[in-house]
């Protein structure tokens, strides 16, 4: 599966993409927010990108690839849920808007699904602007909903449409 937007390759994992994606999550700036401390080794990023491949090449969750370069991955992990993180050195460039709405675009024309979900740290300011950009609204709020590294963090939650992401794009 590939996906080409006017900037970047999304596409199914591949066992050659271990050093772009450490380079990502062995980051302490990309992992701030991600769902586990960065990554110490090549073996453990090795396990995370085989249960990433292990999913199959149907599966919606993709990494990212600009001018050849993996620089990070976005998409579903696990329908409904959306998830991405990027290399520091392409941020605020748009980029994540760009691969979170083409794998946004992907699920919504080819699978049954009429709500997306996102659960994101209260204080991750980024990429809540990225989620209402997106037209992502916040639909709750939990405390200590995941221990990283031994911290508990909170949760804000959204949800975007099927309806209201279609109405976006016809504004």
């Amino acid at each position: 599966m590939e996906i080409v937007t006017a900037r970047l390759t999304l596409r199914s994992a591949r066992p050659d993409d271990l050093e772009g994606m450490h380079a990502v999550l062995s980051d302490p700036r990309a992992t701030r927010w991600w769902s586990t401390p960065p990554h110490d080794s090549l073996d453990q990023t090795a396990a995370w990108l085989d249960s990433m491949i292990a999913n199959g090449p149907d599966h919606p969750d993709f990494v990212i690839e600009r001018h050849g370069v993996v620089i990070g991955k976005a998409g579903f992990w696990r329908l409904p849920d959306v998830g991405y993180i990027l290399h520091p050195d392409h941020w605020g460039q748009g980029l994540a808007s760009e691969a979170v709405g083409a794998a946004i675009d992907h699920v919504f024309a080819t699978r049954d699904v009429d709500d997306l979900t996102a659960d994101v740290d209260p204080d991750n300011a980024a990429s809540i602007r990225l989620l209402e950009r997106l037209g992502f609204l916040k639909t709750g709020f939990a405390e200590r909903t995941w221990n990283v590294g031994g911290a508990w963090k909170n949760s804000f939650y959204y949800g975007l449409s099927r309806a209201d992401w279609s109405a976006r794009l016809q504004t």
